[in-house]
């Protein structure tokens, strides 16, 4: 069973870090792309990251470009996202989720399987 788990949200305060872990089972991340959404209350779910199967293709959401890195561990089945100097608009559920194609990393459409989301609330 395809099935992704995102851990490591908490309730921070402004300025503090934190870091992501989307781990997979039922198959591996090796072969695939993975991208990290949000979706804050009463807004659309955004694209804030992504890397390609290789990892050699990064991308960023212009509003967290320099605060947030995005890396996998294929040896853990697991692709993090290191986010730091957090601030309070970056409060939302966070979501990743596995690319159609292996090495197309894009913030909009194209991704299937979603794991259930890991809760990020940073206090001012």
């Amino acid at each position: 069973q395809v099935q992704l788990v995102e851990s490591g949200g908490a309730l921070v305060q402004s300025g503090e870090s934190l870091r992501l872990s989307c781990k997979a089972s039922g198959f591996s991340l090796t072969y695939v792309t993975i991208g990290w959404f949000r979706q804050a209350p009463g807004k659309e779910r955004e694209g804030v990251s992504c890397i390609t199967a290789s990892g050699e293709n990064t991308k960023y959401a212009d509003s967290v470009e320099g605060r947030f890195t995005i890396s996998r561990d294929n040896a853990e089945n697991t692709v993090y996202l290191q986010m730091n100097s957090l601030k309070p608009e970056d409060t939302a559920v966070y979501y990743c989720a596995v690319g159609q194609l292996p090495q197309l990393c894009t913030l909009t459409g194209g991704y299937v399987y979603w794991g259930q989301g890991t809760q990020v609330t940073v206090s001012s």
